[in-house]
């Protein structure tokens, strides 16, 4: 559900409610939604508790900040795999919400879904629909059929069966999603190619590559015309396609798109910046699954690098990076690199999702066949046990 997860995040993390920007709850919550930015997640949970404490004390514990303050905490907890932490924290807001401004207020049904995407990283995808639905019903009577955030939760809850495989809701819901926020802004607008995206890459996971391929070239000219040549989200939308070409083979046409992808965003953005990642890994994976592990292998320590200098050693996102280079060393046959950095992939995933997150499963399950692959199966049996039980009391909570 990582994909899905992400998707779906719908969070404004500056607390941006309409109140004096010069107070000091304001400033506790800005630096907090700048360390979790940076993904320094002990001092965003620092300053947000300050700022919980600050909306408490100042406001009371029933006010609209507060709630505010707890749907923070509550992300940064999902992040982390604290998932009873952040269900209580989103309920409290909930109820805060719905007594200071009634149970059917936009900002409700922003907490709901909120809901929604807590139980769709856990598995529960029977809650997650219904936390989705509910979003979508109080959108539509409180902000119109047209509204774009009754577009959002379109794509959020298509996302979904998405993922379930129930392919033909998820086509008509993007599509709807599509035209409102066509009417909306413009079939030209930027805003279009969300949901645009969405479309296209069911239809890629789909085999529809002759349905894809137009959306894709479409979210490019947008983009172009909208934000110039040399803007990230172009890059972005040429990894896409990039990806829609690999999948058919078509290497000779997919190689160049990722190549300029990495250009446009290392002009734009410069040569260390995080931005560059996805074009990267989109790179290195597109390398790796032709063999061609000289010519991913640098792209996966670069970005490792990169991870490591502007998040810090210890962030999700050097996990990440560890586990795709780890996996390479596995292909390559590396197998004393491939254990170390999976080692170390694993001790930075404790310390920055937590011991029972979904994601540190998978950097054990991914581990545990390196072992195997070494001869080593009395080692891989009980990571692959703590894994099942990882992702079983995720299922449940």
């Amino acid at each position: 559900m990582t994909r899905l997860a992400g998707a779906l995040l719908c969070l404004a993390l500056s607390p941006a409610l309409g109140f004096a920007q010069d107070s000091l709850w304001e400033k506790y919550m800005t630096a907090g939604a700048e360390s979790y930015g940076k993904g320094q997640f002990a001092e965003a949970e620092k300053m947000w508790l300050v700022a919980r404490k600050e909306a408490e004390s100042s406001f009371g514990p029933d006010d609209i900040r507060v709630a505010a303050t707890l749907t923070n905490l509550a992300e940064l907890y999902r992040r982390q795999g604290k998932y009873p932490q952040a269900g209580w924290l989103h309920r409290r807001a909930l109820s805060i919400t719905k007594k200071a401004k009634g149970s059917h207020h936009p900002q409700v049904a922003s907490i709901v879904n909120n809901l929604g995407t807590l139980y769709a990283t856990t598995g529960r995808v029977d809650a997650a629909e219904r936390m989705f639905r509910r979003a979508l019903i109080l959108r539509e009577r409180t902000l119109g059929p047209d509204s774009l955030d009754v577009a959002a939760s379109l794509d959020n809850l298509a996302l979904l069966y998405h993922d379930e495989d129930h392919f033909q809701d998820a086509v008509q819901l993007h599509r709807r999603a599509l035209a409102i926020r066509e009417h909306a802004l413009g079939p030209s607008h930027p805003g279009v190619t969300v949901s645009l995206s969405h479309l296209a890459a069911l239809y890629t996971d789909l085999g529809r590559y002759a349905e894809a391929e137009p959306l894709y070239r479409r979210i490019i000219t947008i983009r172009q015309s909208a934000l110039g040549q040399d803007h990230p989200e172009v890059g972005a939308a040429l990894d896409a396609l990039a990806e829609l070409y690999r999948r058919q083979g078509k290497f000779g046409l997919a190689e160049p798109l990722f190549k300029q992808s990495l250009a446009i965003r290392e002009k734009a953005l410069g040569a260390e910046n995080p931005g560059l990642i996805p074009s990267l890994n989109e790179s290195a994976l597109f390398y790796q699954a032709q063999g061609r592990y000289a010519d991913a292998e640098p792209l996966y320590r670069r970005a490792l690098a990169i991870n490591e200098k502007s998040f810090g050693p210890n962030a999700p996102e050097v996990a990440k990076s560890l586990d795709n280079l780890a996996e390479l060393c596995r292909k390559e046959s590396k197998f004393g690199e491939a254990e170390s950095l999976y080692r170390r992939a694993l001790t930075v995933g404790e310390r920055s999702y937590g011991a029972n997150h979904p994601e540190l499963a998978s950097l054990l399950e991914n581990y545990a066949v390196l072992l195997h692959q070494m001869g080593r199966e009395q080692d891989a049996v009980p990571l692959e046990a703590r894994a099942r039980t990882i992702r079983s009391n995720a299922s449940r909570n």
